[in-house]
C-alpha cells in the first residue's frame, strides 16, 4: 500500500531513528508536541548536518526571543507561502499558528487568494501583507511602504520581518522542489471560496 509520502522526490526518514536524529527531531518540534515530527523535518534530516545549520534561524523566528509579535509574523509567513505556492507550509502554519493566534478564515483565505487590498486587514496587518508582496515581486521595499512600516515598527522588527520573508522563501523552495506530501492534519491551500482547515486536537 502506497502513501502520499511515496510521491516525494526524497523519502523522509522513518522510525526507528538513530539517537542523533531522534535528538535533532525533538529540537525541531515544539516541546511536548503530540504530533509526529513533520515531513519537512524528517526529509531535511536526510542531510543531518545541513538541518543542524538551518534549525537555529527557523527556531529563532518562531521563538520567544523574536521581536515581531506572533500575529504579524504569521501574516508575513502565510502571505509568503501563498505567493510562493508553498501549500504544505501554509497548511502547517494555518493549523498550528494562524488559527490559534486569531487569524480569521477570511484573512487566511486572503493570504492565498487575495491581497493586501482586502478589507479583512487592519492597517498594520495590511502593511505586512504589502511587505510580503513587494519583497516577493520586486526584492525590495518602496519608499512609501518603508515610511508606513517605520511609523509603527522598530528597525529591529523590520529587519526580522525581511529575514522571515527570506527564510520562508527557502522553505518554499524545499516544499515545492521536493514535491513534499501534505500532513494529514494540514491539507494545504483552501480552494477559492472555501473555509480554512480546523485545528486538530493538541495542535
Amino acid at each position: 500500500m502506497t502513501s502520499p509520502e511515496d510521491s516525494q522526490r526524497i523519502p523522509p526518514l522513518q522510525p526507528p531513528y538513530s539517537p542523533s536524529v531522534e535528538t535533532a527531531l525533538s529540537r525541531w518540534m515544539p516541546p511536548g508536541s503530540p504530533i509526529e515530527p513533520l515531513l519537512l523535518f524528517r526529509t531535511l534530516m536526510v542531510n543531518e548536518e545541513l538541518a543542524g545549520r538551518m534549525r537555529p534561524l527557523g527556531a529563532g523566528i518562531l521563538g520567544a526571543s523574536a521581536t515581531v509579535e506572533p500575529l504579524l509574523r504569521e501574516v508575513m509567513i502565510h502571505r509568503t507561502c501563498g505567493l510562493t505556492g508553498a501549500s504544505y507550509e501554509w497548511g502547517v502554519h494555518a493549523v498550528g499558528f494562524g488559527l490559534p493566534l486569531g487569524l480569521t478564515e477570511a484573512q487566511l483565505h486572503s493570504t492565498v487568494h487575495g491581497s493586501s487590498a482586502d478589507r479583512c486587514w487592519a492597517p498594520r496587518e495590511r502593511a505586512i501583507m504589502r511587505l510580503a508582496e513587494e519583497l516577493h515581486t520586486t526584492s525590495t521595499i518602496s519608499d512609501a511602504l518603508w515610511t508606513e512600516l517605520s511609523a509603527s515598527l522598530q528597525e529591529a522588527q523590520i529587519l526580522e520581518l525581511i529575514v522571515t520573508a527570506g527564510w520562508y522563501h527557502v522553505i518554499a523552495y524545499l516544499c515545492n522542489g521536493l514535491a513534499l506530501a501534505h500532513e494529514a492534519w494540514a491539507p494545504g491551500f483552501p480552494p477559492p471560496g472555501a473555509q480554512a482547515p480546523a485545528s486538530p486536537a493538541g495542535a
